[in-house]
């Protein structure tokens, strides 16, 4: 897989160099200073490229911008409101852009309102370091009571909303602050920051669309838009939603392999895929991870890699993100059945056959503590997780070309058994 390393721009606290030191081949970015439904012009995206291509010290990088993340998608799309056709337009226009500069992967969601969402940017590990959380029980304190959505209690498991009015009569005002602060954080280095007014007028705009209609949105906008990536050679790729059940009243419909199948069915392209989110996906107990990538693995345009713990059992939980090696997800059969995919590419001869991949996110460890990066993105804690994935991928890849060897030998090497029974295959 090519090992991509995600940036934020210019004000990202990690720089292009500590990518480098990283071990990243590529670099994953996004013009996040411009707002959803903004066209991307080609000389902006000519500036990151050189951002990126050129160190501070004006000497060559010897990385390139391969992956957009994200290309968003306004909400006037998702709900079907204002000047959607002209958001769908300018969509277009970016994707031609983006296209004349060479890049030819783009992710983007379909979740409503907010982005990732988590409750706690900074929650301390026994190790001493520290890593994003959602806490159920801390997310009905927010929805509930601080900010007062009607009939809020009722989408909630019957012990959460009891817990969550004893937490909040113990809450601070700075602890409200904060809390607020984590849940309507959104998207790292965005443009949108969000206040409590401003939440619940977008969450009325969502008032009268379900599921249902949130689909039918999405499939109308890839039918306007695959045609033109089909044409521009654009590989697509939806982001599941984070955390993968519905949250705020709102309608989430890219978290279970059955959403996957009914997007990818209903607009059937090989320029329509999915960015596959192991952490993201790995926060409900009924997505077997493995399986899910087994079975989408022909539309699979983008890998991102990390794993979660999940703290309660059942839709919705609490979970935090744990070591990429850790957690729930069993990595290494995840990242096996990928270079499976790449080996199969090779052999039908797609022109796509590598999967960029990142690590992503990662906990704050050693000097991260003090950098202050984007919350889920420091240096260290990326840099540990990639490195352990890459340890992983290359342990496989080895296996796989004795295999090889071996059968053009007539037997495998013993060692090749040895690595097979120590994986239970």
């Amino acid at each position: 897989m090519r090992q991509t390393w995600r940036w934020f721009g210019p004000l990202d606290r990690v720089t292009i160099g500590d990518a480098r030191q990283a071990g990243a081949e590529a670099i994953v970015s996004a013009l996040h200073h411009l707002p959803p439904g903004a066209e991307w012009p080609l000389e902006e995206i000519a500036e990151r490229q050189q951002a990126v291509a050129t160190g501070a010290d004006g000497t060559p990088t010897g990385l390139v911008w391969e992956v957009v993340e994200s290309l968003p998608v306004s909400e006037a799309i998702k709900t079907g409101s204002g000047d959607w056709r002209g958001d769908v337009q300018r969509y277009r226009t970016s994707l031609s852009n983006l296209a004349k500069a060479g890049i030819r992967t783009v992710c983007y969601n379909f979740m409503p309102v907010l982005d990732w969402t988590r409750t706690d940017l900074a929650a301390r590990m026994d190790h001493g370091g520290t890593a994003m959380r959602f806490d159920l029980v801390d997310f009905a304190v927010f929805d509930i009571h601080i900010l007062g959505r009607a009939g809020s209690a009722d989408d909630y498991p019957p012990s959460v909303p009891e817990l969550a009015a004893r937490r909040f009569a113990h809450l601070s005002d700075a602890g409200k602050q904060r809390l607020t602060e984590n849940v309507t954080a959104g998207l790292p280095g965005a443009a949108e920051h969000w206040t409590l007014q401003g939440l619940r007028d977008r969450l009325a705009d969502y008032s009268a669309i379900d599921a249902d209609c949130l689909r039918r949105a999405h499939v109308d906008f890839l039918s306007e838009i695959v045609p033109h990536a089909e044409h521009l050679g654009i590989r697509l790729c939806c982001h599941p939603d984070d955390p993968p059940y519905p949250l705020l009243g709102l309608p989430r419909v890219m978290s279970t392999a059955e959403d996957f199948r009914s997007l990818l069915s209903s607009v059937d392209s090989p320029s329509s895929g999915l960015t596959f989110c192991t952490g993201s996906l790995g926060a409900r107990p009924d997505n077997d991870i493995p399986a899910m990538v087994a079975e989408f693995a022909e539309r699979i345009h983008f890998v991102h890699l990390r794993n979660v713990t999940r703290e309660t059992e059942g839709v919705p939980c609490s979970f935090f993100e744990d070591e990429h090696l850790a957690g729930g997800t069993d990595m290494v059969a995840v990242i096996a059945l990928l270079l499976a995919e790449e080996r199969r590419r090779r052999n039908t001869g797609r022109e796509d056959h590598q999967i960029p991949m990142r690590p992503d996110h990662g906990q704050d460890i050693l000097d991260d503590v003090h950098r202050g990066a984007q919350p889920g993105y420091p240096a260290i804690g990326r840099l540990k997780g990639l490195a352990e994935l890459r340890g992983v991928m290359h342990a496989l890849e080895s296996s796989a070309q004795r295999d090889s060897d071996g059968a053009r030998k007539g037997s495998a090497p013993d060692t090749q058994e040895a690595f097979h029974a120590a994986l239970g295959s």
